[in-house]
């Protein structure tokens, strides 16, 4: 009676177990992670427009005839383009950027644009990852995007040390949207790591804003690096009644 009693108990905390992993893995979402967070403050969200156009910005063939402009367009210079990098340029290594000296802020930017749906080479990268794989700075880190990161850095390392060294009181910051957001954040905790590569800018003047990122770091380095990397991930939130 026992033994038989034992195999309906076991299927039972089989069951549980399964549903469990499938909450956690399928039903899961950003909202559950944030839950807890208190709302931003204005001045935290204040670089976050100007970031996104400029994000929005590396999508265009042609920033002089721009196709797919906000309404007011870009907000951006022509003459502050440092440098426009398609496809063609990083082999399908990284996607799109372009750095921007952003004279009325005081800030060298550079923006990554998202996956692309047609390029094979983006999802080569998104896709190259194994949980546990790669170790970095104490903690695991996206292995393609790791190595995006550094193809990245390896490229354009001179070309931002040369700006910051000619603007000393320039902040640096590195924006992306989803995958590209994904090689920003890695590329910036390399950049402050080895602040050897930007002419040893002051931690406090480096910053990442991360649109939509894929997820790319361990929870250690996640929270190691809060003060530098910003998260953007809108969601609904209920607003208090005023009755």
């Amino acid at each position: 009676m026992s033994a038989a009693l034992g195999i309906p108990i076991l299927e039972c905390v089989y069951f549980l177990g399964c549903a469990r992993w499938v909450c956690l893995h399928c039903l899961y979402t950003g909202a559950n992670d944030s839950k807890t967070w208190s709302l931003a403050h204005i001045e935290d969200f204040e670089p976050v427009p100007l970031m996104c156009q400029l994000v929005l910005a590396v999508y265009e063939e042609d920033l002089a005839n721009p196709e797919w402009a906000p309404p007011g367009g870009y907000h951006i210079l022509g003459n502050n383009v440092v440098k426009k990098v398609d496809y063609e340029d990083t082999c399908g290594i990284v996607p799109p950027y372009i750095i921007y000296a952003d004279h009325e802020h005081k800030d060298i930017v550079l923006a990554i644009r998202g996956l692309h749906l047609a390029r094979e080479s983006d999802y080569s990268t998104l896709l190259n990852n194994k949980l546990g794989k790669q170790m970095f700075d104490g903690g695991y880190v996206h292995h393609g995007l790791l190595k995006a990161a550094a193809w990245l850095l390896n490229k354009e390392a001179e070309t931002l040390r040369n700006l910051v060294t000619k603007y000393p009181t320039y902040s640096l910051t590195l924006t992306g949207h989803s995958l590209g957001a994904g090689v920003a954040s890695l590329a910036v905790v390399v950049l402050t790591k080895f602040r050897f590569l930007v002419a040893n800018i002051p931690r406090t003047r480096i910053r990442c804003y991360a649109i939509a990122p894929a997820r790319c770091m361990s929870l250690n380095l996640a929270v190691e690096y809060s003060d530098i990397i910003n998260s953007i991930v809108l969601q609904m939130w209920p607003i208090p009644s005023r009755s």
